[in-house]
């Protein structure tokens, strides 16, 4: 993937999902981090806050795109199903991922 010519973010949080029936699977971007993404790269935003980006856990890399959440002043990066089967994630979980925006 093009991960190289972007700028990367690393961060640590932990699993979670959305109350709700299929309720989507997230980890927050945490704020500091967020902050400069969001002045750095607003301009780059779609609909409801969506940004483009490339995310890697270990060794699986994939592109997707991250959230802007306006209550927290977060992002947040969907971890669908595959992604989290491929890796034997959990809600709960602490992982460290690597963004490229």
């Amino acid at each position: 993937m093009r991960s190289f010519s972007k700028i990367k973010y690393i961060f640590s949080n932990t699993v979670w999902q959305h109350s709700g029936p299929g309720g989507w699977v997230f980890i927050n971007i945490p704020a500091e981090i967020s902050s400069e993404i969001r002045e750095l790269h607003r301009s780059g935003e779609e609909g409801w806050g969506r940004l483009k980006a490339i995310a890697k856990i270990n060794e699986s890399e994939w592109e997707t795109a991250i959230w802007f959440d306006s209550k927290k002043q977060e992002y947040l990066l969907p971890l669908k199903s595959k992604i989290r089967k491929d890796l034997g994630v959990h809600i709960g979980h602490d992982l460290t991922v690597e963004i490229f925006i």
